[in-house]
């Protein structure tokens, strides 16, 4: 018996707004992944927990302020730190200028979803990268 995949799916910092994140959340869940959603106001803390605790294989970061390279640089540290060498994928969606990607790919994103992109494309990139 297979598993299912495990999504976490947070929004850190002080970004309130939460439209497009439980979009995705319903999207994944109707995929047939296990979906946990911690809501709005996030500290990296709590997130890189929240994935600890929840054993996820997906942490998906939703973000649409200007802190995004500082937040998202300091959630992959405490996951690295959390989970040992057994990472999981994580992934980003919302804002970001095509000037920052290359810092977050370095981080340890392993892919940004802009607006616009198809939620098609984000379930077949997760059950691709995830394996199960």
């Amino acid at each position: 018996m297979s598993k299912n995949i495990r999504v976490l799916i947070a929004k850190p910092g002080l970004d309130g707004h939460d439209r497009g994140a439980k979009v995705i959340a319903h999207t994944l869940r109707d995929a047939g992944m296990d979906v946990i959603y911690t809501g709005i106001r996030q500290s990296p803390e709590m997130i890189a927990e929240a994935a600890f605790q929840e054993d996820v294989d997906v942490v998906g970061i939703s973000i649409l302020s200007g802190a995004h390279i500082q937040l998202i640089r300091e959630i992959a540290e405490l996951l690295l730190q959390k989970q040992g060498g057994n990472n999981p994928l994580l992934v980003v969606g919302g804002i970001i200028p095509s000037e920052d990607k290359k810092s977050l790919y370095e981080c340890g994103v392993s892919e940004i979803f802009g607006p616009g992109t198809s939620t098609n494309e984000i379930v077949a990139f997760i059950k691709k990268s995830v394996n199960l």
